[in-house]
């Protein structure tokens, strides 16, 4: 693969990050209404609705096998949304992003072969270390809401792997149905928790901004990007997930930064810019 073929997809997997971090950012406000259950619902729902219109799925035919891929990725997405949701009801934003990129960085640990490599990934566990705020006489960290953080990475370590598998040779619709398989398992939870608030016409405008931002937007340009590119590259770039977590939280939320924080976003972009440009060109060409 040359450096210049992952350009585009490099391009469309940050753009869908950023998006990302907007999107949790205003999902919060969301909770004092719906619950946590409720947002994903929410996000994952009308994210659903939105690329099921757009890409109308029914009109491509998948084999059995493209099928299970399918399956197994809309169902990573959907419980890895609750998981991490949930996880926001016991800790902060910031910490439950650092907690969950265990998983994309668990892919790029398998992957890794050269030194530089695991250089690349020992700095982004050291700006990873650094974003946690251990020992600041911040308060307990729950340990339910690590516990929910760790296992939304194990999911998005899985949404990473089938989302490529169901992704080649696919298109849109791949992600349209994914998210629909997903939105499905979510809402028997939101309906439990939130009953008939969903239908809240004062929520339904906030719910579809978070469900574009978070959901129906970064799921397609991953979905565009995956097939693309290595996944030990996808895992390395989602690095800078905690990075744009805590600045999306300044910015939005009015979350201050200290210094070890700053220090540790530097070291995670350092991380994602550095693994970007050498995996782009050590990997092998595709055939």
């Amino acid at each position: 693969m040359r450096p210049q073929s992952v350009i585009l997809p490099v391009a469309l997997v940050t753009l869908g990050m950023i998006f990302t971090q907007l999107g949790a950012s205003f999902a919060k406000m969301l909770f004092p209404l719906v619950g946590a259950a409720g947002a994903t619902t929410l996000r994952l729902t009308l994210a659903a609705i939105v690329l099921v219109t757009l890409f109308r799925p029914w009109r491509h035919r998948l084999s059995p096998a493209q099928w299970r891929d399918v399956l197994i990725y809309g169902g990573m997405i959907g419980v890895m949304n609750l998981l991490f949701y949930a996880s926001l009801t016991y800790i902060p934003l910031g910490i439950a992003v650092a907690l969950e990129f265990t998983g994309p960085l668990a892919v790029a640990l398998v992957g890794a072969r050269k030194p530089l490599d695991f250089a690349w990934i020992v700095l982004a566990f050291a700006g990873l270390a650094l974003l946690l705020p251990l020992g600041q006489g911040e308060g307990d960290i729950s340990l339910i809401g690590v516990a929910l953080a760790l296992a939304t990475g194990v999911c998005w370590a899985g949404y990473i792997i089938f989302g490529q598998r169901a992704g080649t040779g696919g298109g849109p619709h791949i992600t349209a149905l994914g998210v629909a398989i997903a939105a499905m398992i979510a809402l028997p939870f939101g309906a439990a928790t939130a009953g008939t608030t969903l239908l809240d016409p004062a929520i339904l405008p906030l719910g579809l901004g978070v469900a574009l931002l978070s959901s129906a937007i970064p799921y397609a340009l991953d979905m565009a990007a995956l097939p693309h590119m290595p996944s030990r590259l996808f895992g390395i770039l989602m690095s800078g997930q905690p990075a744009l977590g805590a600045l999306s939280g300044f910015l939005i939320l009015h979350e201050k930064l200290s210094p070890w924080h700053i220090a540790g976003i530097a070291a995670v972009i350092v991380a994602s810019l550095g693994a970007t440009v050498t995996i782009a060109r050590n990997a092998p060409p595709k055939v």
